[in-house]
């Protein structure tokens, strides 16, 4: 199944896909798609989704879960994005956080902060945790997830690698984390690393790679992760970017105002932003 969160920004609705790709209200059912809420999707398979209200038009479309408690992404998680960055395999995964406000829709706009010139993309693989997660084993850590995701880890490069202190900062400025269209279940998207991934830039492509060749799969990063922290009901795991990023390219390239980004994962759906200057008032 396929689960969406709809509706202005900080107002949004729980829905559900129909078989025409229509979102069907299910607010009738539950509050919202979060929390603990994300433990029993399993239980909506049967439901008659033809049944439930259906929404007219085109809403926008927001993160496809709320109250988002934790956002780990991990880095160099494939070994050519790796080689691209003038880095090694890491022995172990790499963890660093992005801040929950930096989370938007699929479609919301990606705002350069002021003082950026080095502002990047990054299409991610997103596994969003629903049932509480500590200390399990590879083996047992699939059954942990809610669904997955489409996610943009955008990132500002100078902030990120250029100034003191940890990557968190170059990567948690407001609209720096496009999650969605859809939270995909697992049932639906059966293995998670053999999902094709690609990112444009104003129609060029500039990734175009597959979850296949990650050093560190999802299972493997689930029974780490929980290893240090437990994970809770709405928790985003952000896996990787393959190569092809700004910074890897010859000659460097960033986004700037006016830039189109289109990315995409297999089965998990598409965005498309619009690239904004934070400029001052």
């Amino acid at each position: 199944m396929k689960f969406v969160r709809y509706g202005e920004a900080g107002q949004e609705k729980p829905g559900v896909l129909d078989a025409d790709g229509g979102i069907r209200d299910l607010s009738v059912l539950m509050r919202d798609l979060g929390g603990e809420t994300l433990a029993h999707l399993g239980a909506l398979e049967g439901l008659d989704v033809a049944a439930l209200p259906k929404i007219e038009g085109t809403p926008r479309l927001g993160p496809p879960v709320a109250g988002i408690g934790k956002f780990i992404c991990i880095g160099l998680n494939f070994a050519d994005h790796a080689a691209e960055s003038g880095a090694q395999v890491p022995p172990e995964p790499i963890i660093f956080m992005k801040a929950s406000s930096a989370v938007c829709g699929p479609d919301d706009p990606i705002v350069i902060p002021r003082g950026s010139d080095k502002t990047d993309w990054e299409v991610e693989l997103a596994v969003i945790i629903g049932k509480r997660a500590k200390y399990v084993s590879e083996a047992e850590a699939l059954t942990h997830v809610a669904g997955y995701a489409v996610t943009n880890d955008v990132s500002e490069r100078a902030f990120q690698n250029e100034r003191q202190g940890q990557w968190t900062k170059g990567k948690s400025c407001d609209a720096f984390g496009q999650l969605g269209p859809w939270l995909v279940t697992p049932h639906e998207i059966g293995d998670p690393q053999n999902l094709k991934m690609w990112l444009t830039v104003n129609g060029e492509t500039k990734q175009d790679g597959s979850t296949a060749t990650m050093v560190y799969g999802v299972a493997h990063l689930i029974s780490y992760l929980s290893r240090f922290m437990t994970l809770h009901p709405g928790d985003v795991i952000s896996t990787g970017t393959p190569p092809g990023v700004g910074m890897g390219q010859s000659p460097q390239q960033f986004l700037k105002a006016g830039d189109i980004v289109e990315l995409g994962i297999e089965g998990l759906g598409r965005q498309r932003q619009a690239v904004l200057a934070d400029d001052p008032a």
